[in-house]
């Protein structure tokens, strides 16, 4: 696996954890397709962890398909560069609807609660 491609997905996973401490311990199992010119690349990204493996996983509860170029940004980005992403169809996620809906919930009530004004 290439070494770049291996460390931005890892990136990608703390940052996403980092904004998102609620979801450090789920247990999960994601398909990450990364669509390029021409080439389409499958991971298999465990979590807690993140564990990282080349291949079609036949475990995965959930699918995230993002091009190449686009998530060579987005790995670094936080959360809100992701929604808007998504927003514009350029993350696609797929898979269990249970999964979608609980990472949605957590997304929603993370945003909201950062759009609160603070009482001083």
């Amino acid at each position: 696996m290439s070494s770049i491609t291996h460390d931005l997905i890892e990136i990608a996973y703390k940052r996403f954890i980092e904004e998102l401490p609620q979801l450090e311990k789920l247990k999960l199992v994601a398909r990450l397709e990364l669509r390029g010119r021409g080439d389409v690349q499958i991971y298999r990204v465990s979590a807690p962890g993140p564990e990282i493996t080349k291949g079609e996983p036949e475990d995965s509860r959930i699918e995230i398909s993002v091009p190449r170029a686009d998530f060579n940004d987005l790995a670094d980005a936080g959360l809100e560069h992701w929604h808007t992403a998504y927003d514009h169809g350029v993350v696609r996620v797929g898979g269990d609807p249970a999964v979608i809906r609980l990472l949605g919930g957590v997304i929603a009530k993370h945003e909201a609660r950062g759009k609160l004004k603070r009482v001083r």
